[in-house]
């Protein structure tokens, strides 16, 4: 047996050895966190566990992912709950598990399951593979190992997983791993037209005003080598954008040629919210780090105290420029 699946199996038997578990993933979670917490808990329930999803922010699933099969069941990590067995997902860094960070630290037992390069190996168990698309990718592997039959639900849920964390299969991260492990979710049930059209055909007047303030302050710096834009609180209010709705606001300005980074800065009352992608294999998740954040060389963020000015003045010296 080899190492990775000799890791597999153990996790899968800590996994079947718990009867009852909670499940969370990061903080302002996007559709592989998503996914694979709602995967998972119908794949554990069908294996006999009781199992609680959580959210490490918010009381509530974001819209876009509010129509998976189990969103409704998500509630905010409570102070203390009695439980088997944690699962924090796609998470590097119990920071990044928010109102559930205690919980996890001190849970009898913690299994990490996640897909950063940068994660700290910080449970008892750490099922962790940077090569891996999604984290939703490394839970259909789980599957033979759990000897769990798979269906539609699990399918649906992993494969919206698989779907936005390889931006509909078109980053660096779509290898062919990924599109076999996608073909065999379609053919358990996943319906890609239908998760294609809830996903990126259902947005809002809001966040399409949004989208239009994102283009129109589009900025390039470094000699042209980067491009950037903002959005602040007040956007919000005026467009009546959800801040849910910003998830795939970056790409609206990644399209641009010529550059090899882009950013978009999300301005708080004292703080920035970053996120950067990469195109032209430059690496931003080394950028992110440099600046307290984390994520993969093609797509990675951080959160800065400071103004947008003064967070610009520290990020733009890091990314590319002439030279």
């Amino acid at each position: 047996m080899s190492g990775r699946a000799e890791l597999l199996g153990q996790v899968a038997e800590t996994l079947l050895a718990a009867r009852t578990i909670a499940i969370c993933a990061h903080v302002d979670p996007d559709g592989d966190a998503m996914g694979s917490t709602l995967g998972l808990t119908h794949l554990l329930r069908g294996c006999g566990a009781t199992v609680t999803p959580l959210l490490a922010s918010g009381d509530r699933a974001p819209s876009t992912y509010a129509f998976l099969p189990g969103a409704g069941e998500l509630r905010r990590a409570p102070a203390s709950l009695a439980v088997d067995l944690f699962v924090a997902l796609d998470a590097p860094d119990p920071a990044r598990l928010g109102d559930a960070r205690d919980l996890a630290l001190n849970a009898k037992r913690l299994v990490v399951i996640d897909h950063h390069p940068d994660n700290k190996h910080y449970g008892t168990l750490n099922l962790v593979d940077e090569r891996a698309a999604a984290t939703g990718e490394l839970l259909w592997e789980l599957l033979p190992h759990l000897g769990c039959a798979a269906e539609r639900i699990t399918a649906t849920c992993l494969f919206t997983a698989l779907m936005t964390d390889t931006g509909r299969f078109s980053y660096g991260n779509t290898t062919p791993s990924a599109l076999r492990h996608a073909a065999e979710m379609i053919e358990a049930g996943a319906n890609v037209v239908d998760l294609y059209r809830r996903v990126y055909e259902n947005r809002s007047p809001g966040a399409l005003a949004l989208v239009a303030r994102t283009v129109g302050r589009l900025t390039f710096a470094n000699d042209g080598h980067v491009a950037y834009s903002w959005i602040d609180t007040d956007d919000f209010a005026e467009t009546g954008a959800l801040p849910e709705e910003t998830e795939n606001l970056i790409d609206e300005i990644r399209v641009v040629s010529g550059v090899d980074a882009v950013a978009l800065l999300k301005v708080a009352h004292d703080s920035v919210r970053v996120s950067l992608r990469a195109k032209n294999g430059y690496d931003v998740g080394l950028v992110a780090r440099t600046l307290g954040g984390g994520g993969h060389a093609a797509a990675a963020g951080f959160t800065r105290a400071g103004s947008l000015e003064s967070v610009l003045a520290e990020l733009l010296p890091l990314l590319p420029s002439v030279g």
